[in-house]
């Protein structure tokens, strides 16, 4: 009975034992479970993060830019705004403030932060999202590269093992340049090349200690601390990251003072803004479609280009001054609706003579309102602009600038096939009986042309009448050579619309571009060879191989001899003729003023033996542009001078070359013979050797 007693009271002794060892068995296994539903569960996460070994093949979108003649960046093109640097080009200042305030132990730690993961784990439980971070560079680089920006814990967990991974196959310095090149920074770019490009206008090389704070200042949220939506914020957060570079003796009180005191960028660089949106847009659609869409935008190209950002600033800024003074006018003066709501717009280009390079090109006023290049895509009636190239094709034809032509009335008519000419009627009188018959037939077109004056001079000289913009003595010329002929020598020039072989085609009624018609009045300037007008000097790849490189191609179309006498006609023009306002150049310029049909278009394309530009000025829906000179003379060529008084003014004064085989005769203008003391116009005319006049003038004038 006393064993049983003792035995009862041993065991009840025991239970409280039991009931340890009970609990530490459930403890055991629910910790047990969990250890293995935390594990199975971070399997499953990690279980789809991407191969850290693709970190060596990453490659992110980069940016395409455009350069200048002077390796000015005019634009850039890009589906993120990035560019890739090595590390050496970043400075140490930027290197410093980035490990102060995002990770100080980044040189000692092996990927993540074992304090900042648990008090990120302890917010998680909390509130079961991340609230607040702890990352390393590392972690944070490896959610750039490779993770959504969600904030979740799977995210979290991915994100440590990535980081892990990424300290084991790179160097600190290799994480450090990934980081830099990948970090987005507010304004749509993402590095620091790009950034500084954006906030500071300049390449990250030459930024200051104030300005590196700043950009890593702004990184924990780039547009909520962007200097430019509040600028407080961001002198804030400036403060912040050079007092931790200042602590962790980075920097000594004289550098952070120093930094403290440099000004806040205000607005966005001019190098974000793109200069010259028209010319970019020219470039793009050359070499989008031969390199592709993603290796245009997303490859990293650098393109060269003919360029001048310094003359294109200058003429992009006078043609407005211009176009809006005569846009102001014009409203003032004429009462109609249609007039009032349309803008007058304009179009200058100007290209070097020698080889083609396209210095300057403006398409239009706005091109955030209208994308479409009036330089190279405006197809428009050239006018009395065309007339050269009746002259030239004459000059090889047996005139000579001293041919006496006619600029009498004629007129027209058209017989099914062809357009011919009423033989008899040479005056007034003459021409109203001819057409009286055929009047309200709808089956017989008649033409009747006209001078924009009114009037006639009657017989002239070849050189009289371009200097006077006669379009009568222009379409006596045609029918002498034929519409055919002009054609066939506006084509050789450079003309690549098609033109109507008509007799008013001396008069300029076919479409072209003020582009076109640049690159072939170049080619009377460069002695009658034809060089195509190019803007892309070379492209280079992402790494700076040489994808293409301009090879100047040349072709001889005209005879050095005859490109020289209609160069010295045109000579004329500007001295004086209807181009005469760009004589305040006061150096030699060889030009051309033209007015179109109901004075919808007006141009001048002038040209010195270095620099040939074009100019031209009218509405999109073509209304007649009102105006008081009918050749154009005082509308677009005051505004071409002074935008070439801008291009030129560091350029030599030279006077185009006297080829070989040229003789120079003082001629009588009015009798086109050799000019004695009593004759009133009198030229110093240039002839080819062996075409000069032989008579002495017996007009008396």
């Amino acid at each position: 009975m006393l064993f049983l007693k003792k035995k009862a009271h041993q065991l009840k002794n025991s239970r409280p034992h039991f009931q340890i060892l009970r609990l530490s068995y459930f403890v055991f296994i629910i910790l047990l479970a969990g250890i293995i539903f935390s594990s199975l569960y971070i399997k499953k996460v990690i279980s789809d993060i991407p191969s850290i070994d693709k970190l060596d093949e990453y490659v992110p979108s980069l940016t395409t830019h455009i350069y200048d003649i002077n390796g000015e960046v005019i634009a850039d093109y890009s589906v993120e705004k990035r560019a890739m640097l090595t590390l050496d080009r970043i400075p140490v200042e930027l290197q410093n403030a980035l490990i102060a305030m995002e990770d100080r132990d980044f040189f000692n730690h092996w990927g993540i932060s074992p304090k900042g993961i648990l008090r990120a784990l302890l917010r998680d439980l909390m509130h079961t999202k991340v609230a607040q971070g702890g990352s390393t560079i590392t972690q944070q680089l490896s959610k750039l590269i490779f993770l959504k920006p969600e904030r979740t814990i799977a995210r979290k967990i991915k994100e440590i093992a990535l980081s892990l991974q990424i300290e084991r196959n790179f160097s600190k310095q290799e994480i450090l340049q990934m980081y830099f090149n990948q970090i987005y920074l507010g304004s749509g770019v993402y590095g620091v090349q790009s950034a500084s490009r954006i906030y500071f206008g300049k390449d990250v090389s030459a930024l200051t200690l104030g300005e590196c704070a700043l950009l890593i200042g702004i990184i924990p949220s780039p547009e909520r601390f962007s200097p430019f939506n509040n600028p407080q914020a961001a002198e804030k957060r400036k403060r912040l990251v050079l007092k931790s570079m200042f602590d962790e003796k980075y920097i000594t009180k004289e550098e952070m003072e120093k930094a403290l005191s440099e000004p806040l960028p205000t607005s966005r660089s001019n190098l974000a803004l793109g200069i010259a949106p028209y010319f970019s847009e020219y470039i793009r659609q050359q070499l989008e479609p031969k390199y592709g869409v993603d290796m245009f935008w997303k490859g990293g190209l650098k393109v060269y280009t003919t360029l001048d950002l310094n003359m294109q600033k200058s003429a992009e800024e006078i043609m407005e001054k211009y176009l809006a003074r005569y846009d102001e006018e014009n409203k003032q003066n004429i009462s109609s609706e249609s007039i009032s709501s349309t803008t007058l717009q304009g179009a200058f280009a100007a290209m070097e003579v020698k080889t083609g390079a396209i210095k300057v090109m403006i398409g239009g006023r706005d091109f955030k309102k209208s994308q479409f290049n009036r330089a190279t895509q405006a197809r428009r009636q050239a006018g009395s602009t065309f007339k050269p190239f009746v002259w030239m094709a004459s000059l090889m034809n047996g005139y000579t600038p001293a041919t006496l032509i006619y600029d009498n009335p004629m007129a027209f008519y058209f017989d099914s096939k062809d357009w011919r000419l009423f033989e008899d009627a040479t005056d007034q009188y003459m021409i109203s009986k001819a057409v009286e018959p055929f009047a309200g037939n709808p089956d017989f077109k008649i033409w009747v042309p006209n001078n924009f004056d009114g009037k006639f001079l009657g017989t002239i000289t070849l050189r009289k009448a371009l200097e006077k913009s006669r379009n009568l003595a222009s379409i006596y010329l045609v029918t002498k050579i034929g519409a055919t002929t002009v054609a066939e020598t506006a084509y050789r020039a450079g003309i690549k619309s098609k033109l109507e072989a008509v007799p008013s085609i001396g008069l300029g009624t076919s479409l072209v571009t003020p582009m076109e018609m640049l690159g072939a009045f170049s080619t009377f300037a460069n002695s009658g060879v034809h060089v195509e007008p190019f803007a892309v000097i070379r492209v280079e790849d992402s790494n700076g191989k040489i994808l293409e490189q301009y090879a100047p191609k040349e072709n001889d179309v005209f005879s050095p001899q005859y490109s020289y006498l209609l160069i010295n006609i045109m000579k004329g023009v500007v001295q004086r003729g209807t181009g005469k306002a760009a004589s305040r150049l006061r150096r030699p310029i060889a030009g051309k003023t033209g007015t179109s049909q109901d004075s919808k278009d007006t141009w001048f394309i002038g040209m010195t033996p270095d620099i040939s530009a074009v100019a031209w000025m009218g509405y999109d829906d073509f209304l007649t542009i009102p105006m008081k000179d009918w050749t154009g003379g005082g509308t677009v060529v005051p505004w071409w001078t002074d935008i070439m008084e801008q291009i030129l003014k560091n350029e030599p004064v030279r006077d185009f070359t006297v080829p070989e085989g040229i003789v120079f005769v003082n001629t009588d203008q009015e009798s086109g013979k050799i000019a004695l003391p009593g004759c009133k116009e009198k030229v110093m005319e240039a002839f080819v050797s062996g075409t000069e006049p032989k008579e002495f003038c017996d007009i008396k004038h």
